[in-house]
C-alpha cells in the first residue's frame, strides 16, 4: 500500500488531527525498522514514503499493517512502547509524514523520534497501555472509526458516524504542546521569517567579522 509524497508543512497552529487509525503492534520499534538505513544516502527527503518498513513489509509478504487495506487512507498511527528507538534518523519521521501519517498515539516515544516528529508538525500523544490495546483492537475489529488527537484538551477521541464513543486523557509535554497551539514547531520556518535578525545576530559574531 503506498501513498503520494507530501510537501513539508509550513508553521501552523496544530490543535487537532483526525482521521481514520493504523494499529502498529510491538515494544520497541525502532528506525531502522521504519526507515532502513541504506535510504538515508538520498540527498532530499523526496520518495521516502515508499520505504517506510520496507524490510518488514517485504519479510511479511503483503500482510504488514502498512500493506493491509483495510487500513489505507490512515492518518493517525496507534503504536506501543518506546517507538521510533534506536538512530536519531530524521529519514523515519519523514518517512510516516510524506506516507499521509498526521499524528501518533502510543505508550511512549524514544525522545529524539518525539522532538523530529514535533519539528514536522506531527503531534504525538501517550495514552497508558491498556487504553492503547483497546484502541488498537477497536480500530481492528472496525477500522472504519475515526481517531481525534485533541492537542488542546490533550484527549484522544474514539468515533464512529461522527459521535464519539471513547474518550481518553492524553500527555504530551508541555513545550511540544504549546508550540503546536503557537503555531511555533517550524524552528527553521521562524527562522526564514527573521532574515534581519538573523543578519544582526551574525554581524554581532566575532569568528563572522573575522575577529575585527
Amino acid at each position: 500500500m503506498k501513498k503520494k509524497a507530501k510537501e513539508d508543512p509550513s508553521s501552523r497552529v496544530v490543535e487537532t488531527v483526525s482521521g481514520r487509525a493504523l494499529p502498529l503492534r510491538g515494544h520497541e520499534i525502532d528506525t531502522d525498522r521504519i526507515m532502513p538505513a541504506r535510504y538515508l544516502r538520498c540527498v532530499t527527503f523526496e520518495g521516502l514514503e515508499e520505504h517506510v518498513f520496507q524490510d518488514d513489509r517485504e519479510h511479511t509478504s503483503g500482510q504488514h499493517p502498512f500493506d493491509d487495506s483495510r487500513f489505507e487512507g490512515a492518518s493517525i498511527l496507534i503504536v506501543n512502547r518506546n517507538f521510533g528507538c534506536g538512530s536519531s534518523r530524521e529519514h523515519a519521521p519523514q518517512g510516516l509524514m510524506r506516507w499521509g501519517v498526521q499524528g501518533i498515539v502510543g505508550e511512549s516515544f524514544a525522545e529524539i523520534f518525539f522532538g523530529n516528529c514535533v519539528s514536522l508538525g506531527v503531534p504525538c500523544l501517550t495514552l497508558p497501555a491498556v487504553h492503547i490495546e483497546e484502541l488498537q483492537a477497536a480500530i481492528e475489529k472496525d477500522p472504519g472509526q475515526e481517531v481525534v488527537l485533541d492537542v488542546r484538551e490533550l484527549n484522544v477521541h474514539l468515533q464512529a458516524g461522527g459521535e464519539k464513543t471513547k474518550t481518553f486523557k492524553a500527555h504530551t509535554p508541555v513545550a511540544a504542546r504549546e508550540s503546536f497551539l503557537g503555531g511555533t514547531w517550524d524552528a527553521a520556518g521562524l527562522l526564514q521569517r527573521m532574515p534581519e535578525d538573523i543578519k544582526r545576530v551574525a554581524e554581532a559574531l566575532p569568528y563572522v567579522r573575522g575577529f575585527s
